[in-house]
């Protein structure tokens, strides 16, 4: 047992009249000490319960950040003329809707813009499919390469996915927890905040519920973050919904502009697709890929809406409906197709 973690635990766990917030040093404490087992299963069981109840402050959640920036992988600068677009989404994947964020990798990758994901295998308590299964079901399996090698690939193609149970193996440990307890635990939310990568960056961030944004806008000042994305996406992912409005903030520089995006107003509005499994999700990629349009569906102008936003986003273009134009082009032109079989061909020549 850990006295130091049980200090910390009484701290968070006293109840709503006498817990208190953690000082950012010790939630990277208990965060270091969590992440290396020193203390006990039900030390960590009560401290994940206790602190979800109360809700981590942003000071806390730095603090988790910090100790997963000391114990977790470092994905070196690669040379590139554009930031790497980072994608935070849930770990826990998608259920109800059909996910784009591969094949929006595919489009920016082929636009010289460089995408870098992250995530594990399937995971409690959503069970959702990770990003992982969907690039595996397009030929590319990040789940086998080293940190090194990873960023290889990321150097040469402009895609990457930082795999948990082999580049964080002390974060994949602690995942089982959320079987356990059958909640979601504040590591959960630290997830979409994280970024692995060293370099010059933008990080992108799901959510669901407003009070999770203004949480983690202030988590990222206290960390000295400048360039990221907030987006209301669909299950919390960085997928932009088509059957509402989107609501986005861009920050940059200490300076956030806030986005109210109709996607009817661009001729892509329209009902969600429905998460129907992993074959029909592969089948429409695959049609999306060969810009095959009547088979995609309606994952295609799902995926003009969302690889439209982030070439806008990432000044490869000057207006959305620019970013929407090149898409489609990138799309039925091959060169997304292109840059998956240069994915599929430096991932073999690892192996």
């Amino acid at each position: 047992m850990s006295a130091v973690f049980r200090d910390l635990l009484k701290k968070v766990g006293s109840g709503t009249h006498t817990s208190k917030s953690m000082t950012r040093s010790e939630a990277a404490l208990a965060t270091h000490l969590m992440l290396t087992q020193e203390a006990t299963p039900a030390q960590i069981g009560a401290f994940m319960i206790a602190h979800r109840i109360r809700r981590p402050t942003p000071e806390e959640m730095a603090g988790l950040l910090d100790a997963y920036g000391e114990l977790g992988p470092r994905v070196e600068p690669i040379s590139a003329e554009r930031p790497v677009l980072v994608l935070g989404s849930p770990f826990d994947g998608r259920a109800r809707t059909a996910p784009v964020a591969p094949l929006v990798a595919l489009v920016l990758a082929a636009a010289q813009c460089p995408v870098l994901m992250h995530g594990g295998k399937m995971m409690p308590t959503k069970y959702g499919v990770p990003l992982v299964q969907l690039w595996q079901q397009l030929g590319v399996d990040w789940s086998g390469l080293s940190l090194e090698q990873l960023h290889q690939v990321l150097e040469k193609t402009g895609l990457g996915l930082v795999y948990l149970p082999n580049h964080f193996p002390l974060a994949e440990g602690l995942t089982g927890y959320r079987e356990e307890l059958g909640k979601r635990p504040p590591l959960a939310t630290l997830e979409l905040v994280w970024n692995a990568y060293q370099g010059r960056s933008r990080l992108v961030v799901g959510y669901v519920h407003p009070p999770t944004e203004e949480r983690l806008v202030s988590t990222l000042a206290l960390r000295g973050c400048e360039d990221f994305i907030m987006v209301k996406g669909l299950e919390g992912s960085c997928d932009l919904p088509r059957d509402r409005t989107a609501i986005i903030s861009i920050h940059q520089g200490g300076s956030h502009e806030r986005l109210l995006l109709h996607p009817q107003d661009y001729d892509l509005g329209g009902t969600e697709v429905a998460y129907g499994g992993i074959e029909q999700w592969t089948l429409q990629a695959q049609a999306c890929l060969a810009g095959e349009v009547e088979s995609a569906g309606s994952l295609w102008p799902a995926l003009l809406w969302n690889a439209g936003f982030y070439l806008w986003q990432m000044a490869v273009v000057t207006e959305l409906q620019e970013g929407i134009d090149l898409a489609q082009e990138i799309l039925t032109s091959g060169r997304a197709a292109a840059q998956l079989t240069l994915a599929k061909q430096d991932l073999e020549a690892l192996a």
